[in-house]
């Protein structure tokens, strides 16, 4: 029996109907969703005692990132059978393979479609039949382009506020000049954007700050590292580099390592990355980076609550949840904040 909680749970068990406010291979069809616009769904009742809720997980490949690894470990080590769950997990940076793999677990009936989008944007079919076939969709980590009415809760960080941050910081630092190597995440992933917008136009309204280079490495440390040494054979100037993730904060300081530029704190250039890779906070902590922004990849637990709170009959207490994050500078930085931020 398929088990939906709907946000009007309270009024279906009314008998109402309301309208809804593991492994890596695509699960097979089971059901054909409903197409065209997208009808108010019916909410059924809710799992006997004892019964299996049906989860289909869709996040990013965890060999991305220090962060994606501990997102992924955390999403498998709650949403298991002990704690109540029966569990497809899909992993893929490809927007497209996201989208195709979280339509089938649709048409497969599942009760919650947890997401984490590699891109904001494509998913607004997906949405409406979920919607239609009476499966909720949690958001978490990154959010995506769609009215608040398609999910039932969002759980993540929010990444044009981690811009902000690291943009002020840098601004703080009081440079005479910026010129800045500039290396981007994945190209319209929520974090991208987030971390993007906030130097873009910063850039844009001063002067004195300059892109030496603006490039995609993707994630991948080796390109952030290339890119770096690109830029250090063409004998252009730089003194910050701002990395969209720790990896590849990482890959252009090893580049600055083999050209013999020092960097971080009393260096010749900025290193900035993001995330919560504990090996990082330590590269903060010991001067060799100026600043990391935590983003924060825990949030299982609390996805796990909300479901548990819906099974109950109880509403989500907000419908987007941000995960609590901060920058940190190598100038502030304790032991005690490394023990604590760090995965």
């Amino acid at each position: 029996m398929k088990k939906i909680f709907a946000l009007a749970l309270a009024a279906a068990m009314s008998l109402s109907l309301a309208a809804c406010g593991g492994n890596n291979n695509t699960p097979a069809a089971s059901s054909t969703p409903a197409a065209g616009s997208t009808p108010a769904a019916s909410t059924p009742a809710a799992p006997s005692a004892g019964e299996l809720i049906t989860v289909g997980v869709i996040n990013n490949d965890p060999n991305e990132s220090g962060y994606r690894t501990a997102n992924d470990a955390a999403m498998r080590a709650t949403f298991t059978e002990e704690n109540g769950y029966k569990t497809t997990f899909y992993n893929n940076n490809d927007a497209a393979q996201q989208i195709a793999t979280a339509q089938q677990m649709v048409q497969d009936e599942v009760d919650f479609l947890l997401l984490s989008p590699a891109s904001t944007t494509g998913w607004d079919t997906v949405l409406k039949d979920a919607q239609a076939a009476g499966t909720q969709v949690i958001l978490f980590d990154r959010m995506l382009e769609a009215d608040e009415s398609m999910y039932v809760a969002a759980v993540v960080s929010d990444m044009p506020a981690e811009g902000k941050t690291a943009v002020d910081w840098l601004a703080a630092q009081g440079l005479d000049e910026y010129n800045i190597i500039h290396i981007q995440g994945h190209m319209g992933s929520d974090a991208q954007l987030g971390r993007t917008g906030a130097l873009d136009e910063k850039v844009a309204a001063e002067a004195n700050w300059n892109y030496v280079t603006q490039q995609t490495a993707d994630w991948d440390e080796a390109t952030a590292r290339t890119i770096t040494q690109s830029v250090i054979d063409s004998g252009k100037p730089f003194n910050v580099i701002y990395a969209e993730n720790n990896g590849m904060a990482r890959g252009a300081a090893a580049a600055l390592d083999a050209a013999g530029i020092t960097h971080g704190k009393d260096g010749d250039v900025i290193v900035m990355g993001f995330d919560s890779d504990k090996w990082a906070f330590e590269e903060v902590l010991a001067g060799r980076w100026n600043y990391m922004g935590l983003c924060n990849p825990l949030q299982a637990e609390t996805v796990d609550s909300i479901i548990k709170d819906l099974a109950a009959g109880k509403e989500p207490a907000q419908k987007i949840i941000y995960t609590p994050e901060q920058g940190f500078d190598c100038n502030t930085l304790t032991q005690a904040d490394v023990d604590t931020y760090g995965t």
